[in-house]
């Protein structure tokens, strides 16, 4: 019997609703998944990984074959991110949900978390006062988190997102570059990232200089491969850099501290948005030197200069509020005669 290809495994209409949050695209799968095996979150995220694999390794299979048909071009592009809805873990949660990128999985998605509680109110799925807040609870590979989402005259108007404990784990790491010595810290809230000063390494937080900033970005994330500080105590899946900070100071605003950042993550990709669940980690580290009091907000910009306002509530928790937009809905389809089959990456 010949052998099936990749492009004939995608038999179904994938059905999508996508949505940006501070800019950052996020694709909600909502139908025309193949079943993924697992009794939790978690486990269904090791699945779609594969043993001994790491979350920018992904196995490939009839799941994986969804995430690069709709990443890639032309029905996606590099900077593409968006979660498959899975079940709960159990009924305290309102949905579950594996997060994706370019290459491959993440344990935590605060900009797809805040787009997730954006869509299940707007679709009905939660119900929600036309003025007030209604709770979304969401189980992730990291654990369960909360979208409250804000409403005012029948529209949702903004997205306050509570992330897993937020922790520091290692302080002015030091790591030799290709622009001199950084000093790095690092903190997982969801996912582990190594954050650093962009000044301290003749850089800007600006558009004009990322190709520095990913470069920079990806040396430092290279370096830390075999830290322990990165290494989470409960789940190897928590483990290992997922994202670099590179951060700039402004001037502090009546709130609390202002900073500008850009996140590179997996394989040199930059999140558009202040990033969500970095947000959860720089408040820990904020919180941490003093400089972030329990009733102050962090203005939190993006390279694109989108914003974040994040708070440190003690004891590592944390909530980042942002807005997010729905964008589309689709319905991708892939013709088992089409040549450039699952698409490409440019």
């Amino acid at each position: 019997m010949p052998a099936v290809s990749a492009a004939a495994r995608v038999t179904n209409t994938v059905h999508t609703t996508d949505y940006h949050t501070a800019g950052e695209p996020f694709r909600i799968v909502t139908g025309g998944l193949p079943p993924v095996p697992g009794d939790t979150v978690a486990e269904r995220c090791a699945t779609a990984i594969g043993p001994g694999g790491s979350g920018t390794a992904p196995r490939r299979g009839a799941l994986d074959d969804v995430r690069r048909l709709l990443v890639q071009e032309p029905r996606g592009h590099a900077g593409m991110y968006g979660g498959f809805l899975v079940p709960p873990d159990d009924d305290g949660a309102h949905l579950g949900v594996l997060f994706w990128h370019k290459d491959g999985y993440s344990t935590a998605c605060g900009h797809g978390t805040m787009a997730l509680g954006a869509w299940a109110v707007d679709s009905g799925l939660v119900a929600a006062p036309d003025d007030g807040d209604a709770q979304v609870r969401i189980d992730v590979p990291s654990g369960r988190v909360t979208a409250t989402v804000h409403r005012i005259e029948g529209r949702t108007s903004g997205v306050t997102f509570r992330n897993v404990p937020a922790r520091v784990t290692a302080r002015k790491v030091p790591v030799a570059t290709g622009f001199g010595l950084a000093e790095v810290d690092i903190a997982h809230a969801g996912a582990c990232y190594a954050t650093v000063s962009a000044r301290s390494l003749g850089l800007t937080v600006t558009k004009e200089a990322l190709p520095q900033l990913v470069r920079a970005g990806q040396e430092i994330r290279a370096a830390l491969a075999t830290h322990p500080g990165t290494w989470h105590p409960e789940s190897p899946l928590l483990s290992g850099v997922y994202g670099v900070i590179l951060h700039d100071a402004l001037p502090d605003t009546p709130f609390g501290p202002h900073q500008r950042n850009v996140t590179v993550f997996a394989d040199g990709q930059i999140d558009r948005s202040p990033c969500g669940s970095g947000t959860s980690a720089r408040l820990a580290l904020l919180a941490e030197d003093g400089l972030l009091g329990p009733g102050d907000d962090l203005l939190h910009e993006s390279v694109t200069g989108t914003v974040f306002t994040g708070r440190h509530l003690g004891q590592g928790v944390t909530e980042v509020t942002g807005t997010a937009y729905r964008t589309g809905e689709h319905a991708f389809v892939l013709d088992p005669h089409d040549s450039l089959g699952h698409g490409f990456l440019l």
